[in-house]
């Protein structure tokens, strides 16, 4: 197990309820990464180093808690918040404001675009949209993973009871809302342990880890498209606001005249504008935030950008498939067969974009040892999980 290290006994259920629980969101969300390491080390334990999906979701959930303690938007909303817009879009609203009788030069109303779109707004609802997502689905997928590892990890031979017994925990139906999915990982997940085949049991521990990964991200959806948007106010807070801005002294003027264009449904050039601005302002946020937020730091400074294509080959267990579910698996939802190209999500809110990015990543890092070493050292392990903040870099 050359780069793994020793860790705590492997969290029970008892113990991803109590973290689930915690209250703070940043505590919560480092003691999860640390839970997330010490489940991946123990399934570890019986199928070598080979890619679980806890795995991956300790360095998800520690890139994810950057988000949670508002660092990586912050960077990037300091650096391109002021894109957010097109010129042209900007320049029909300073048109159509001009013409209503605001003051402002377009220089003036180009800057008051800008403020009115506030930024600490957006780390609020990023972070929190994240926050919620991080612990929905360790609450759900690491609790599964703690019953598995009590009901089926210590096998020494196959015992289909065991696994019925733990099967028997699953909600029947398909995801969101069943876990039929999770009920074939972890199937997989069982036969892997008992297969002597190593390709053969590669194949089993990547279906296991995609079959996971598409509940994950389905039951996703509604945080990540949250975050992603989260730049973005909704479009009558952001008028009057902006009519407060590009109308310092004649707001109630600029109402008035827009109300009676609407009454007798005269053409709107500034509410089209807005609307235009906006649009155009929500696209470019999505882009933004897919291209330089959404991003996974593995070790030793390894940071994939996920709207570029999953970088590296895959191992020669991987090169070729040959299990049947997993090729029919394969063939749903990666649409360049046996290739990284076009993987880079081009929005990460489009669940077809995060899926085929994630199939190869778990196909390209199936064999990475260094997935397994640490999150924190020991000292800031030490710290969370007597629950306080750990100094250093997290």
């Amino acid at each position: 197990m050359g780069t793994q290290s020793p860790v705590d006994p492997v969290p029970t259920v008892d113990d991803v309820d109590r973290i689930a629980a915690v209250s703070d969101p940043v505590i919560r969300n480092l003691q999860i990464t640390q839970s997330y390491h010490e489940l991946a080390f123990a399934m570890a334990g019986r199928t070598g180093i080979a890619a679980n999906w806890c795995t991956f979701a300790t360095w998800a959930s520690k890139q994810a808690g950057q988000t949670i303690r508002r660092q990586d938007l912050a960077r990037v909303i300091e650096a391109a918040w002021s894109s957010l817009f097109s010129a042209q879009a900007a320049d029909e609203v300073a048109f159509s404001a001009q013409a209503l009788g605001s003051p402002l030069s377009q220089t003036e109303i180009r800057e008051s675009v800008a403020s009115v779109l506030n930024p600490l707004a957006a780390l609020d609802i990023a972070s929190d949209a994240v926050s919620r997502g991080n612990r929905k689905v360790y609450a759900e997928i690491g609790r599964e993973f703690a019953r598995f590892c009590a009901h089926c990890l210590n096998d020494a031979t196959p015992t289909p009871e065991h696994l019925a017994a733990f099967s028997d925990g699953l909600r029947p139906g398909e995801s969101p809302d069943g876990q039929d999915s999770l009920r074939r990982a972890f199937s997989h997940y069982y036969q892997a342990l008992f297969e002597p085949d190593a390709k053969t049991r590669a194949e089993l521990l990547l279906l296991a880890n995609i079959e996971i990964g598409f509940h994950e991200q389905i039951r996703l959806q509604p945080e990540i498209a949250e975050a992603l948007n989260a730049a973005v106010f909704d479009h009558r807070r952001f008028r009057e606001r902006l009519i407060k801005a590009l109308f310092p002294e004649r707001g109630w003027l600029a109402r008035v005249r827009l109300f009676f264009l609407r009454l007798f449904n005269r053409p709107n050039r500034f509410d089209r504008a807005v609307d235009a601005l906006l649009a155009d302002a929500r696209l470019r946020a999505r882009l933004l935030i897919t291209e330089y937020v959404m991003a996974l730091e593995f070790p030793h400074g390894v940071r994939l950008r996920l709207g570029q294509d999953v970088p590296g080959t895959f191992p020669e267990s991987l090169q070729q498939v040959t299990l049947a579910e997993l090729r029919a698996l394969l063939d749903r939802i990666d649409p360049t067969p046996d290739s990284t190209q076009g993987t880079g999500a081009v929005d990460w809110a489009e669940l077809p974009h995060r899926l085929h990015y994630i199939a190869d990543l778990f196909r390209c890092r199936h064999e990475s040892p260094e997935l397994f070493e640490p999150p924190f050292d020991a000292a800031q392990c030490a710290a969370l999980k007597a629950g306080r903040l750990p100094e250093g870099r997290l």
